[in-house]
C-alpha cells in the first residue's frame, strides 16, 4: 500500500514540477550532486547501452470517425429461393434434410397430383385433333386441286373455285391452331410438370408410386446452397401456394444495423463497413451499405441500413448478433504510439518520456483502441513527445526499484 501511495505522489510531484515556473523548477544541492530529481528515472550510460531502449516520437494521425451500431445477421434474399409446389398433390417421397447442401437441379421430393392425368389426357386429345386435322388439310387440298382442273376443263364456276381454296385455308387455320394446343399440352408436360410425356404402359392400372416415378412430379432445387428449411415430410397434402423448402447461398450474408438517429446524416450508401461476431473475436469481415431503410423505428429511434458481407470461408450464420462500425466519410487526430511505450503501472496505463540523454518521466495515459501494432493516446500526452518504446519494461523495474529503496 505504501509502495502504490508513493508512487502516485512522485507522479503528482512530477506533474507539479513540469507545471511550475523556472524558478520553482530550480534544482536542489542533492540533483546538482547528480541525483534524479522526484519521479525522474535516471539512467547511466552503461545501463543505457544495456537496456538498448528505443525512444519514438508520439505521432499525430488522421483516423477515420466510425458510427458503431447494434445488428444481426440475416439470409441475402438475392441468393434466397423459397421452393413450392407448383399444383396441388400430395408429397410422396422427400430426399433432403434441413442443412444440407444440395446443387442446382438435385431432386428435393416427389409429389403425385391428378394434374399429371388431366395433363397426359389432354395432350392425347391434342395430338388426336392434330392428326384429324391433318386428314383433313390433305383432304382440303386435294379438294381444291381437283376443282381447279375442272375450271380450266369449264367444268367448274370461279364461285366453286373460291369455295375451295376458302376451304382449305380454313383447315391450314385450324391445323396451326391444333400445333399450338399440342405444343402447349407437351411443353406443360416435359418442362413444367417435368414428367414423361406418356406413362409406361407396363406399370397396370395401380402403379407402385414409390417405385415408379413417371406418375410423379420432381420438386428440384432451383440453385445451389443450404436447405435452410423444411415444411413437409412424406403424405403431406400440399396446394400452389405452399412453401416446401427454403434453399440459400450463404456465400454472401446480409448484416442489418440499427444506427442511431443523430449519425443518419453521416451514413450513405457504398460506405465500408467492418462486422464483429461473439464467435470469432479476434476478427472482422468486411462489406459495404447497400441500403438505407426509408422508415424511422418510432421505438428505438434507428435506422435500418443493410450491409452485403462476403462469405465465402462460411463462418457467419444467419441469426447471428453482430458488433458494427460503418465510415463515415470524416476523419479526426489522434496520437498514436508503439503498444509496447504502454505499462501498467498501480493499475494506471503510464508511459515513459524523455527528458533527457539519460533521464525518463513517468506519465499516466488514457488509452483508447489499438491498430496495426500501435495503440491511441487519448489523455496524457502531446503529440511530438518522446517516448520509450522497447525497454519501457526495464524503466518500469528502475522506478519500483527506487521507490521501494527509498521506503
Amino acid at each position: 500500500m505504501r509502495t502504490r501511495t508513493t508512487f502516485a505522489v512522485s507522479l503528482l510531484l512530477c506533474a507539479a514540477g513540469c507545471g511550475s515556473s523556472p524558478e520553482a523548477q530550480a534544482p536542489s544541492p542533492e540533483q546538482a550532486k547528480g541525483a534524479a530529481p522526484p519521479g525522474i528515472v535516471k539512467l547511466d550510460a552503461n545501463s543505457l547501452r544495456e537496456a538498448k531502449l528505443e525512444i519514438v516520437d508520439a505521432k499525430v494521425r488522421a483516423i477515420p470517425v466510425g458510427i458503431s451500431a447494434s445488428g444481426r445477421l440475416v439470409t441475402n434474399e438475392n441468393t434466397t429461393w423459397r421452393v413450392g409446389a407448383i399444383t396441388d398433390g400430395r408429397i410422396i417421397r422427400v430426399d433432403v434434410k434441413v442443412g444440407d447442401r444440395v446443387e442446382k437441379g438435385q431432386l428435393l421430393a416427389r409429389l403425385f397430383s391428378h394434374d399429371i392425368h388431366e395433363s397426359r389426357a389432354q395432350h392425347r386429345r391434342a395430338v388426336g385433333e392434330l392428326t384429324r386435322l391433318t386428314a383433313n388439310l390433305d383432304y382440303a387440298r386435294r379438294a381444291r386441286d381437283r376443282v381447279r382442273r375442272l375450271y380450266q376443263m369449264k367444268a367448274a364456276s370461279l364461285e366453286q373455285v373460291e369455295m375451295a381454296d376458302n376451304a382449305l385455308r380454313n383447315e391450314q387455320v385450324a391445323l396451326a391452331n391444333a400445333e399450338i394446343e399440342e405444343r402447349r399440352t407437351r411443353l406443360h408436360l416435359t418442362e413444367f410438370l417435368q414428367i414423361p410425356i406418356d406413362a409406361p404402359a407396363d406399370h397396370g392400372d395401380v402403379p407402385d408410386l414409390e417405385v415408379h416415378a413417371d406418375y410423379l412430379i420432381p420438386i428440384r432445387a432451383p440453385a445451389t446452397g443450404i436447405v435452410l428449411s423444411r415444411a413437409v415430410t412424406p403424405g403431406a397434402v400440399v396446394t400452389a401456394s405452399s412453401d416446401l423448402f427454403t434453399v440459400c447461398d450463404l456465400s454472401s450474408i446480409w448484416a442489418i444495423a440499427a444506427v442511431q438517429e443523430e449519425n443518419l446524416s453521416r451514413l450513405r450508401r457504398g460506405v465500408p463497413a467492418r462486422v464483429s461476431v461473439q464467435a470469432y473475436p479476434n476478427r472482422t469481415f468486411f462489406g459495404r451499405v447497400l441500403k438505407i431503410d426509408e422508415n424511422l423505428d418510432p421505438e428505438t429511434r434507428t435506422v435500418s441500413a443493410r450491409i452485403e458481407i462476403d462469405n465465402r470461408a462460411g463462418l457467419l450464420k444467419p441469426e447471428m448478433y453482430a458488433t458494427i462500425e460503418l465510415d463515415s466519410g470524416l476523419s479526426e487526430s489522434a496520437i498514436f504510439i508503439p503498444q509496447d511505450a504502454v505499462q501498467d503501472v498501480s493499475g494506471q496505463p503510464t508511459v515513459f518520456i524523455a527528458t533527457g540523454p539519460e533521464s525518463f518521466r513517468p506519465a499516466p495515459v488514457s488509452v483508447s483502441r489499438s491498430m496495426e501494432g500501435l495503440i491511441q493516446v487519448t489523455g496524457g500526452l502531446k503529440g511530438g513527445e518522446r517516448v520509450v518504446a522497447r525497454g519501457s519494461f526495464i524503466l518500469k523495474s528502475q522506478m519500483l526499484k527506487s521507490t521501494m529503496s527509498e521506503e
